[in-house]
């Protein structure tokens, strides 16, 4: 009994298709309970001779597909001729209601096989991109276990290469500590989003805690925008690194949020660092820097001043979830 309960249920969900049997008893009870309504109408309209039967042929042909509503719509048709439940016999008119009760069941078989084909569709569609994104998860669980291994195997090669040149070590060993770290939140960011703070500090902590100031009251960020921007953090702190402050030996950075609203604005200054010459072409940190938080309905201005980089990101904070 339990079986057949779970496949009237995926047949009626379709799931999976019925069998044949099923699908016959379930047609035919579909037309008993109408033949008894049509019983029950006669009290009141003897002349309904097809109208209970349109659910039926619905019902026959979404659970049992569109062979079993035609046959269905075939029978009920038969018996509106032949099933009198008064003293009225079959006439031309009741046969002209046969022709237009016909007629309206096709396109109800049609509608009804039409839906089934795109729900069929839907659930292909659906199972598919589960099946990508599981896949997607996947590979990126794998790259961030070769990011771990690589980024030990570095840290393992250098701690042995300068064994004997502890000043240096001393310097190196933090950075790549803090790399390892960062590497760590990230991972976790796309479950469950971080604290804007912690992120800040993990993509800055290796270039050294006292060169940068944090000003901004505790805020939790949800995982798509904390992704996000830790996109963008990363690409200025590499900048700043490489050109800016961080550069210099004398070189800081302010980084600085309000919230009003929904709306976040984050501050990036940089100060004391290399003077900035021409500026080239924008590549793709630019880019990225320009349209990442487009998907918040936020915008980054970017300014090229003769103390430094100073750049303004404002977005839309999502809802939680």
């Amino acid at each position: 009994m339990g079986k057949l309960i779970d496949e009237f249920r995926k047949g009626w969900q379709g799931v999976a298709p019925p069998s044949l049997g099923l699908s016959i008893a379930f047609a035919v009870a579909c037309l008993l309970v109408a033949t008894l309504a049509r019983w029950g109408l006669a009290h009141v309209r003897p002349d309904v001779y097809f109208t209970p039967y349109f659910p039926a042929v619905f019902f026959a042909a979404a659970f049992g597909g569109f062979r079993i509503g035609i046959v269905t719509a075939l029978v009920g048709g038969v018996l509106g001729v032949v099933v009198n439940f008064g003293d009225a016999f079959a006439d031309r008119a009741r046969f002209a209601l046969l022709t237009l009760y016909w007629v309206v069941c096709a396109l109800t078989i049609w509608g009804v096989e039409h839906y089934r084909s795109l729900l069929t569709e839907q659930r292909r569609i659906s199972k598919r991109l589960t099946e990508e994104e599981n896949y997607r998860k996947l590979l990126v669980d794998e790259l961030q276990h070769r990011l771990k291994n690589k980024l030990s195997t570095v840290h393992a090669v250098l701690h042995q290469v300068l064994h004997d040149q502890p000043q240096v070590w001393a310097r190196i060993d933090p950075r790549l500590r803090s790399l390892a770290a960062t590497d760590d939140l990230i991972s976790r960011i796309e479950k469950g989003g971080c604290d804007i703070r912690d992120l800040l500090i993990s993509e800055l902590g290796p270039y050294g805690h006292v060169r940068f100031t944090l000003n901004g009251e505790r805020l939790y960020l949800p995982p798509k925008l904390a992704v996000t921007l830790s996109l963008m953090f990363h690409e200025l702190a590499t900048n700043a690194g490489k050109y800016g402050a961080f550069s210099a030996p004398r070189g800081l950075l302010q980084v600085s949020w309000t919230v009003d609203g929904d709306r976040l604005i984050i501050t990036w200054d940089e100060t004391e660092g290399p003077s900035i010459g021409e500026v080239s072409a924008p590549g793709f940190g630019t880019k990225l820097l320009k349209s990442a938080l487009s998907a918040f309905d936020g915008k980054t201005e970017i300014s090229y001043l003769a103390t430094g980089l100073h750049c303004i990101m404002q977005c839309r904070i999502p809802p939680n979830g």
